[in-house]
């Protein structure tokens, strides 16, 4: 059976390769392997976001949720130092990689988790910039996210309510969707679990929308 990258334990064979996150403020040379999301590039559709989403908070706990090998947590790290940011992913590898490019680059403030589906650390963790599990209840006072779609809108619809739901009351998550992959109905279905979502940037058939705890 093929292997996936939301995989937890990816048995393709390992390749060590890089990938340039190249941003207006930011260039960054990341660690990536086979068996994670976009090993050989950092995707268009986190470009998108990383691109569009306002500057996460100066302070406080930040999340990035589906972490990969890290482009989205340590661009929140660098932006915001005096935060503490936090990437979680069901995948050890991606996770492995993340740790690896924070340190990479002196990003201190950046730590990253293996989590199960339901949230919660799971599996071997490594050593070094693991979270303790209290770490992941939150709350969050911002999430950046570019989700796993392909897992399912059950398993995705399950993490995101899990998740989405430790944001602060005035926190604000960014998810960047793919419209072919459903970003529309996706908007509609937040709408329906009380977690309100607007759509505040459109580009190269991608949508990001803010999502926001109901009052």
């Amino acid at each position: 059976m093929a292997q996936h990258y939301f995989d937890s334990d990816p048995g393709t064979a390992s390749r060590p390769s890089t990938a340039d996150l190249v941003l207006p403020d930011l260039h960054l040379r990341l660690r990536t392997d086979r068996g994670v999301f976009s090993p050989d590039r950092v995707d268009l559709g986190t470009r998108v976001l990383l691109e569009s989403v306002p500057a996460p908070p100066a302070e406080g706990r930040l999340l990035d949720l589906g972490c990969g090998y890290g482009p989205i947590s340590l661009t929140m790290a660098s932006r915001a130092p005096g935060a503490r940011v936090l990437g979680v992913d069901v995948n050890s590898r991606a996770v492995g990689l993340a740790r690896r490019n924070a340190d990479d680059h002196g990003l201190d403030n950046a730590s990253f988790g293996v989590v199960s589906p339901e949230g919660e650390l799971a599996g071997e963790q490594g050593e070094g910039r693991t979270p303790a599990p209290e770490d992941l209840l939150g709350p969050f006072d911002a999430i950046w996210s570019n989700p796993p779609i392909r897992v399912g809108k059950d398993v995705l619809h399950s993490m995101l309510r899990t998740w989405l739901n430790r944001l602060t009351p005035e926190g604000v998550a960014h998810l960047v969707v793919q419209r072919h992959l459903g970003s529309d109905s996706l908007q509609k279905w937040l709408d329906a679990q009380g977690l309100p979502a607007e759509r505040v940037a459109s580009r190269s058939g991608f949508r990001v929308l803010a999502v926001r705890r109901a009052a």
